[in-house]
């Protein structure tokens, strides 16, 4: 973890939110978190107790990016549901405390495998957790968004055709060199959109397997966490996401499985992946699933080039950054060799 920076007056927040946390007693201890590109996340230590601090990152920030008041209502509306979730106690939209929106949630003391490997567990229960993060996939999709409170939470119709615009716009806006992979998807993707098939549903957005905390003792999910990217719209968004990740070379940034033997890490295939998130929805199989991917590829493409252009002029929220940044040509590439001549 890094020291929280100190140009944060951590008496002025430690007495901030002895007002607005019931509970709540300073002084603040903070660190943040390593990982992540997006909202930086602290861990705070107070004579109350342990809770996390998730904010905007300072500075110029893309329209509608860094959402953290979004992911606070996603949180208190699942709170109680069978998607597990962090506690969430108090958003502050006031910049003036910390100088930037932020939330705090509870601090959920549990595992989070960063490698899908799995290097750290016995072969046989690799299949188990991974059984585990696909049934918390389609009980989130299976959420009832009205009952919840989340039936505005966006707009589900038409979402590949709107993602698509929003990723568009949001990648031309950290733009700073022409990629001719991404040029190719701007173009094929819009002309290749299905028209979205059955009920909308709350969409992770992110949902990998380094965003679900698992308890320490069990593999029973924990805590889904990095709400960022929610919103209402077609649930194979999250499925090809995570389909996608598992495709990423072992030694990225994003570790994923490319070129290694899953039947020998006791892993499951995409295809088992793929018919088990099926079976457990009761859909029919998937059509167009080289969309879905492409798409998945082209929107974390457009991310790290987001995190590249933060990087550049200062605000990136982890040294890693421009690193990451880099990414977004060969995710562009892969999308591209993906669905070949069609492009």
């Amino acid at each position: 973890m890094q020291k929280m920076p100190q140009q944060i007056d951590m008496a002025s927040l430690a007495r901030y939110l002895e007002d607005h946390v019931p509970g709540f007693e300073g002084p603040v201890h903070a660190e943040k978190f390593t990982g992540g590109q997006s909202n930086p996340t602290f861990l705070l230590q107070a004579r109350s107790g342990r809770y996390v601090l998730r904010r905007q990152p300072p500075g110029e920030l893309l329209k509608s990016a860094h959402a953290v008041d979004r992911e606070f209502r996603v949180l208190a509306a699942l709170s109680g549901t069978k998607v597990p979730v962090a506690r969430p106690y108090h958003l502050c939209v006031d910049r003036n405390v910390i100088g930037s929106m932020f939330y705090v949630m509870s601090f959920e003391d549990g595992r989070i495998f960063w490698n899908p490997a799995l290097p750290e567990l016995p072969r046989p229960d690799r299949a188990v957790c991974y059984d585990a993060v696909l049934r918390t996939m389609s009980a989130l999709h299976d959420i009832d968004v009205e009952s919840v409170g989340l039936a505005g939470y966006g707009r589900p119709e038409n979402y590949f055709e709107r993602q698509i615009g929003v990723w568009t716009k949001q990648y031309r806006a950290a733009e700073t060199e022409r990629l001719n992979a991404m040029e190719a998807l701007i173009d094929w993707l819009p002309r290749a959109c299905p028209q979205d098939a059955g009920p909308s549903t709350l969409v992770h957005g992110d949902f990998r397997i380094d965003n679900v905390m698992f308890e320490r003792d069990s593999y029973r999910v924990k805590a889904v966490l990095d709400w960022e990217l929610s919103t209402l719209g077609n649930p194979l968004a999250d499925l090809a996401y995570f389909c996608m990740c598992l495709r990423l070379p072992s030694d990225g940034h994003v570790p994923g499985l490319a070129g290694q033997d899953r039947d020998a890490l006791g892993v499951p295939q995409e295809a088992q992946i793929v018919e088990g998130y099926c079976a457990l929805r009761g859909i029919e199989l998937i059509r167009d699933w080289d969309f879905y991917l492409a798409f998945s590829f082209f929107r974390l493409a457009a991310i790290a080039q987001g995190v590249k252009a933060r990087a550049l002029k200062g605000n990136a929220s982890s040294t890693a950054a421009l690193r990451v940044g880099e990414m977004a040509g060969a995710l562009a590439k892969e999308a591209v060799d993906l669905i070949g001549a069609r492009a």
